[in-house]
């Protein structure tokens, strides 16, 4: 056990909190939604495609957390994406606002049951490859979790990555003509970037991104059986392989340079799941 983030756990998301937290979405919304998408840093224009909105605000629902950081608006997003039913999750909480890990995969413990059987996870990352650049799109196909933090109600045993939606999101990058590179996602605490010496020892281990979400929501959608996807957009390059200061001024900056392509690749995977239902 780690003595010094036990005190940050809870114990589990109790069945009563998410039981009056899906019955008061449920009663506020009509949509049944068959792909979620995390609407990370980057994809936030995203939710501008979705049609037919029925919007509930996050600090309506019981026991959802709000989320704190700039850019993360706390809103679930019900409609459609080319007839598809969706349902856009706008702002995630994380572990450096002072959230436990149960508060962070609240949305995701709701999503399942709301029964939403395909859950897209996006998030802005920092490049550790050298090969990226800012702006390119990476696949997760495996995760690091460099926090150490008591995670006994996760699932941290089993992949959590669909590979029936991976093969599909390598068919809709070629169609679009998108360079999708394919890598190891790192999740640090935050909210700090991460030093020089912390990104050559990520490099050195093969990891390809590096961000400060995420992982919960992979865990926790692996012990819930849910098929997932995860992709990252390279916002910026990892301290030691930028040749200039970090700041989140330029992630911002290159989430909205790549927002088009980044907002045609998820709307047309969702499409594609909606036709092979993978």
């Amino acid at each position: 056990m780690n003595l010094q983030t036990k005190s940050n756990i809870s114990e589990y998301i109790s069945p009563d909190k998410l039981a009056k937290a899906e019955k008061y979405t449920r009663n506020k919304i009509d949509i049944q939604p068959f792909v979620a998408v995390t609407l990370g840093s980057g994809l936030g224009n995203f939710a501008e495609r979705i049609e037919n909105q029925q919007i509930l605000p996050v600090q309506e629902i019981p026991h959802y957390p709000s989320p704190t950081v700039e850019g993360h608006d706390g809103q679930l997003i019900f409609g459609e994406i080319n007839s598809v039913p969706v349902l856009g999750i706008k702002g995630r909480s994380h572990y450096y606002e002072g959230r436990a890990l149960d508060e962070i995969v609240f949305y995701v413990e709701l999503i399942h049951k709301l029964g939403v059987p395909y859950f897209i996870l996006t998030n802005a990352a920092g490049g550790v490859d050298p090969r990226l650049t800012p702006g390119d799109l990476v696949l997760l196909n495996g995760y690091m979790n460099f926090t150490q933090i008591e995670r006994s109600f996760l699932d941290s045993n089993r992949n959590p990555f669909s590979e029936g939606l991976n093969n599909l999101a390598r068919n809709v990058a070629k169609k679009q003509n998108i360079d999708l590179h394919e890598g190891v996602y790192c999740w640090t605490t935050g909210p700090s970037f991460e030093t020089i010496q912390e990104v050559q020892a990520c490099r050195q281990l093969g990891v390809s991104v590096v961000g400060m979400s995420t992982v919960p929501e992979l865990q926790r959608a692996a012990a819930l059986n849910m098929k997932t996807l995860a992709v990252s957009l390279v916002t910026n390059m990892a301290a030691g392989i930028s040749k200039t200061d970090l700041s989140h001024e330029e992630v911002q900056e290159t989430a909205d340079r790549s927002k088009q392509k980044y907002s045609d690749f998820i709307a047309g995977l969702i499409g594609t799941i909606q036709e092979k239902k993978s």
